[in-house]
């Protein structure tokens, strides 16, 4: 098992993509079909992401694991997060951040791709969406169900300090500000094995006037152990936090395109990872983050979680 590289917490979030080298780069067939049935994706690339047709909003996983690529309803996916993506946390205290003691496994899907691991990312893509709304979307995280917590965050190739962008044991909602034409991949902590169901809202001003929101689950399955089957039919009933359209979306610096967020070849598994800061810097940033002002607007989404989006 690998370890975990300590760095720095920032406070400031904010989201601008990455830059877009070699496995970033990407454009979006308009004609891209929507498969059925069931998947479990445990390795390649997939991106979770808004959809933009008929005059519907929908969030969808964007699947590039096969080819050519096609676009699946959350409900019908599960991502496996095999035990190949098992690195432990490192005796530093800069990891108080995790809420884990040294030496304890955690799984991790890495912001440059890992060849045995899901390639977990996000878009703005889809041709409907560039055309339909304005300057960007807000991706809230409204809840995590499972076992342990769920850290989300990008590392520049520097070692330049990471940005925390969600993180499970933050109240919720924690919203993400994301640009249109936006192609991301960040790292992902998962600090148990389980089932994970982790709720979103994406939400957009449309160009032509209004707004259009949409709610889904993601579905884990984190660790070798864990059963798809019971993946596919976990019901997500941890509820949804009061005030979600009222959260201020916040964003994520660029990571540097030489290193980490580049996000090209397969790093082996080679995680530029991290987190942290001391106590005393980690409650700064919560504080800053609950103390924003409210001005996102949303129109309530007519989808049900736990069903598609």
């Amino acid at each position: 098992m690998k370890t975990l590289v300590a760095a720095v917490v920032t406070a400031g979030l904010v989201a601008t993509p990455a830059p877009t080298p070699d496995g970033l780069t990407q454009s979006l067939d308009p004609n891209q079909r929507e498969a059925t049935g069931r998947a479990v994706l445990e390795q390649g690339h997939v991106d979770l992401g808004p959809r933009y047709r008929d005059g519907k909003w929908t969030i969808q996983v964007h699947d590039g694991t096969v080819a050519p690529p096609v676009w699946r309803q959350p409900s019908d996916v599960v991502l496996r997060v095999r035990d190949a993506a098992v690195e432990r946390v490192p005796d530093d205290p800069t990891y108080a951040f995790l809420g884990q003691q040294p030496g304890t496994p955690v799984h991790v899907v890495p912001q440059t791709q890992n060849p045995e691991v899901v390639w977990l990312g996000w878009n703005t893509q889809d041709p409907g969406v560039l055309s339909g709304i304005g300057r960007g979307v807000t991706m809230n995280l409204l809840g995590v169900q499972g076992p342990g917590s769920v850290i989300v965050y990008l590392q520049s190739g520097n070692l330049g300090a990471p940005q925390v962008l969600w993180n499970s044991t933050l109240p919720y909602p924690q919203p993400l500000w994301v640009d249109t034409n936006t192609h991301t991949h960040a790292n992902w902590i998962f600090t148990k094995p389980g089932v994970y169901l982790v709720a979103v809202e994406i939400t957009a001003d449309l160009a032509a006037g209004g707004q259009v929101s949409g709610r889904s689950v993601l579905r884990l399955a984190v660790g070798d152990g864990t059963s798809v089957d019971e993946a596919f039919a976990t019901q997500y009933t941890a509820g949804l936090p009061t005030g979600a359209a009222s959260a201020t979306p916040t964003a994520v610096a660029a990571a540097d395109p030489g290193g980490a967020g580049s996000g090209g070849g397969g790093s082996g598994g080679t995680l530029p990872v991290v987190i942290g800061v001391a106590a005393v810097a980690f409650a700064g940033v919560v504080l800053l983050v609950l103390a924003r002002g409210a001005r996102a607007r949303r129109r309530a989404a007519d989808e049900q979680l736990g069903g598609s989006a």
